[in-house]
């Protein structure tokens, strides 16, 4: 007779308490969960709250034994009355649908080995096997919904810039809905993003098996081959991109220009720079038959997943940091565009990852110098000359401006330096004339800039980490538009006054900070983007021990 200790079963119950009340084979009154939980031999026994002599089954007791681990497998089977789901003939229906979106999950970018699907055979007969196989089907149930509905990864995990926050349901309330359904299959079906994005991203990754070339085909030796050019490599190397698809007519050994359109036309399915010469990047790739550009859009999938709790069907902004981009989004539909400036790739300057809500256009901004540069740009500079940097005011804590003359800048460090440095609202401020403000704890905003030549570099990472905006203007009118019939008009007043004017925007637009190296285009492609940040490596390394982790926690 199994026994349930007394510190295993407080544990237990005392997770699943907030749920619903637990109940064994012998229907409870609605009460109040006991506050504690006495055990006997064979049986276990709710003290005070429940009738004395109720007694919990042996399966029950297993469960609760077997579950006690875990908050989430707790919280499910406590809102279930502790009751097997996955067991018997009234169970085929959720073990089928398990086994099949386990089977289907490389459509998501993640192999099935995860799920340990040879764990899901069968479902037993005696206590031992019945128990064992329900356990298995709701830790793999729990793994599968946590990682659809919000990755694999944690994203703070990756790099200290990503400062995402996940907003997957409670994997609890997931289960049991799971359970509940009438239509398992297509429930489990429903958990993965449903932004036409990732179905892009998907559709786009199930195409890219067609770019592994077949086994037996000889190696490409590894050159630098340009139209005009002749060598008898080059014959292996039609051979190789014929039999995926890039056939190109001519003569064998002579790289010509048909050889390089094909050349550059596989290039840019793999997300290589398209520019037609067969190098040693281009060779490997072709050798290996693995590519960088279907590791980009699995880690695209997964970043699409840590976004899956939001709703990218509102309007909102979307800042694609690698992409130098910014666009505003409303029901799918693209209705603004915007070029960017971004973070350097410096640790400390690089753009973070986030979502918040955009609250305010500030027109005429005075420039808040962060403290960060402050103490490490400038400061510096003002200790061997007081006189520096004289476009910025030295303000003391209650905003006032202190005549330099009266401050000994020699006696400051970076640790106890009283002052802020502000610039003055002008078309030489470093905000330019308008900021988009989306109050955060990284100080990180949208603003225009007086260095408009910089966008027109085609990468264009300079900044300290906040995003500068190619048309300020356009993007202030464009979000002002939903509060008023003449946005022009409620933007030209406050710039003409000359002053520091907020702008409340009514209702906030959602903002989404987000770093994809990979990304659907209007045309129904993939478009590719260099990782500028080193972030893909990271993610891809977690990735991997993650796809190879079959027996890790579920909550």
């Amino acid at each position: 007779m199994l026994r349930l200790s007394r510190s295993i079963a407080v544990g237990c119950l005392a997770l699943i308490a907030p749920l619903q009340p637990v109940v064994a084979q012998t229907a409870l009154p609605q009460a109040a969960l006991p506050q504690a939980i006495v055990p006997q031999p064979g049986t276990l026994r709710v003290a005070a709250a429940v009738p004395p002599r109720l007694e919990f089954s042996e399966v029950e007791m297993a469960l609760a034994r077997a579950v006690a681990d875990s908050p989430v497998l707790a919280a499910f089977y406590g809102s279930n009355g502790l009751r097997p789901v996955f067991a018997g003939p009234e169970g085929q229906a959720l073990r089928d649908a398990l086994r099949q979106a386990v089977t289907a999950s490389p459509a998501h970018g993640i192999p099935a080995a995860r799920y340990r699907p040879d764990t899901l055979a069968g479902d037993g007969r005696d206590l031992p096997s019945e128990l064992a196989a329900e356990l298995a089907h709701a830790r793999v149930l729990a793994r599968y919904l946590s990682d659809l509905s919000g990755g694999m990864v944690r994203p703070s995990a990756v790099d200290p810039q990503i400062h995402r926050q996940v907003r997957r349901p409670p994997v609890d309330r997931m289960m049991a809905e799971f359970a509940a359904s009438g239509d398992p299959a297509g429930y489990l079906a429903s958990v993965a993003p449903r932004h036409p994005a990732y179905r892009a991203l998907q559709q786009a990754l199930a195409a890219r098996q067609d770019l592994v070339v077949p086994p037996g085909l000889p190696a490409v030796p590894e050159a630098l081959w340009r139209p005009g050019m002749r060598d008898p490599g080059v014959a292996l190397l039609r051979e190789r991109l014929a039999s995926i698809g890039f056939a190109a007519p001519g003569a064998p050994d002579l790289y010509d220009e048909a050889l390089s359109a094909e050349v550059a036309r596989y290039q840019q399915a793999i997300g290589l720079p398209a520019d037609g010469i067969a190098g040693p990047r281009t060779i490997r790739a072709l050798n290996a038959g693995a590519d960088q550009g279907t590791q980009r859009i699995l880690m695209a999938l997964e970043r699409m997943r840590w976004l899956g709790g939001e709703d990218l069907e509102a309007r909102h902004v979307w800042v694609n940091i690698p992409e130098f981009k910014a666009r505003i989004l409303d029901g799918g539909r693209q209705i603004f565009e915007t070029r960017t400036v971004v973070g350097t790739a410096d640790p400390d300057r690089q753009t973070p990852e986030f979502s918040d809500q955009m609250e305010y256009v500030v027109v005429n901004p005075r420039w808040n110098v962060p403290r960060s540069m402050t103490v490490r740009d400038y400061l510096p500079q003002l200790k061997a000359n007081r006189h520096a940097v004289s476009h910025l005011d030295v303000v003391d804590g209650q905003g006032r401006v202190i005549p330099r003359g009266q401050i000994d800048f020699s006696r400051y460090t970076a640790a106890n330096f009283p002052y802020r440095l502000r610039q003055k609202p002008g078309d030489d401020n470093a905000l330019g004339l308008v900021k988009f403000i989306f109050p955060n704890p990284w100080n990180i905003y949208l603003h225009d800039t007086p260095t408009k030549h910089l966008f027109a570099n085609r990468s264009r990472a300079y900044s300290n980490g906040c995003i500068r905006i190619g048309d300020p203007f356009d993007l202030a009118h464009a979000l002002l538009s939903q509060q008023t019939d003449d946005p022009q008009a409620m933007f030209r007043r406050a710039l003409e006054g000359g002053r520091e004017r907020w702008l409340a925007l009514t209702p906030n637009v959602p903002v989404h900070l987000v770093y994809f190296t990979a990304y659907p285009d209007a045309d129904g492609g993939i478009a590719f983007f260099e990782d500028i940040y080193g972030r893909d490596a990271a993610l891809w390394a977690l990735m991997e021990k993650a796809a190879l982790d079959s027996g890790g926690r579920t909550d």
